[in-house]
């Protein structure tokens, strides 16, 4: 059975797109994992409930989430509050200072859902490093990974 991962990420930039994109391309490595990615002001309920696993991406944006994804959280959190419980997640964040409000701020609604993070945030902080690209596909990568074998 082919088990879905939504990445649900704020991409205002080319940086913050060619981390999406990584992010995916990580993803889609993996066999028997689909891979959907949908910009927050587009994601829904619906888009979650068909998942088995989330990557949240976001700008640190005077420092907190973006309103992209405050807005997708809006619009969501509710109708997913009693369904989704357990739901594994990892969250990445392109930070211009050090993320920890935006960090909170994720963390603070995921723990309302009662999602399950299954590894730390990735904080792509300071000025733009290309590094950053290589670490959003490793992260999409282990989330995929993990999704097919069953480990969340």
């Amino acid at each position: 059975m082919t088990k879905r991962l939504l990445i649900v990420a704020h991409a205002p930039s080319d940086n913050t797109l060619a981390l999406r994109v990584a992010a995916e391309r990580g993803a889609l490595g993996e066999t028997g994992v689909e891979v959907r990615v949908v910009a927050p002001l587009q994601a829904g309920p619906a888009d979650v409930l068909a998942a088995q696993a989330v990557i949240l991406g976001t700008t640190e944006t005077l420092g907190y989430m973006s309103g992209a994804l405050k807005d997708f959280f809006d619009r969501s959190y509710n109708p997913l509050l009693e369904k989704t419980q357990g739901l594994p997640y990892a969250l990445y964040i392109r930070a211009g200072s050090d993320g920890t409000g935006t960090r909170r701020g994720v963390e603070t609604i995921t723990t309302g859902l009662r999602w399950r993070a299954v590894q730390e945030p990735l904080i792509c902080k300071g000025a733009w490093q290309p590094g950053f690209v290589g670490q959003c596909e490793e992260l999409g990568a282990a989330m995929a990974a993990g999704l097919a074998a069953g480990i969340f």
